[in-house]
């Protein structure tokens, strides 16, 4: 058995994109049987959504999709997530900015973007459609990538 992939995702509060990815990946790979060999959690740049569940329309859009997010709390991101995550996936160009300044000599070995583009910030855009289909895009992308 080939070894476990451990993800994490990364935005600003940990509250809307990354817990949507987090939950939108571990649906993907339990729907093609592979939870057993993913790790999958999502972490924040900054302190100031820390214990908060996820934001109530973002967790409609996941609902809408038959996602459960339940016991979701915010958390910021760690050294110790560097050491333990293979893949750092962050969400828009000022959450890699942070996690350059937050830990400058170890970021750019695991961290880089779920697009190629930033993924929409539905708390500005008020737009959890437009971030859904974000994430399903970068989502399927890492699954087809790390699928043994």
């Amino acid at each position: 058995m080939r070894d476990m992939v451990k993800i994490l995702f990364v935005c600003h509060g940990n509250i809307c994109r990354s817990p949507m990815a987090e939950y939108v990946m571990k649906d993907l790979v339990d729907k093609e049987g592979l939870a057993d060999q993913y790790e999958i959690a999502s972490a924040a740049v900054s302190t100031e959504e820390l214990g908060n569940p996820v934001y109530p329309l973002a967790r409609q859009e996941l609902k809408r999709h038959n996602i459960g997010c339940e016991g979701h709390h915010a958390r910021q991101i760690t050294r110790q997530d560097f050491d333990h995550y293979d893949r750092i996936y962050y969400m828009d160009i000022s959450n890699g900015r942070w996690l350059k300044r937050m830990f400058p000599k170890i970021w750019e070995d695991r961290c880089m973007p779920l697009l190629n583009r930033d993924v929409a910030d539905p708390w500005y855009t008020g737009d959890f459609r437009a971030t859904w289909e974000d994430i399903q895009e970068g989502c399927r992308r890492i699954l087809e990538e790390t699928r043994a």
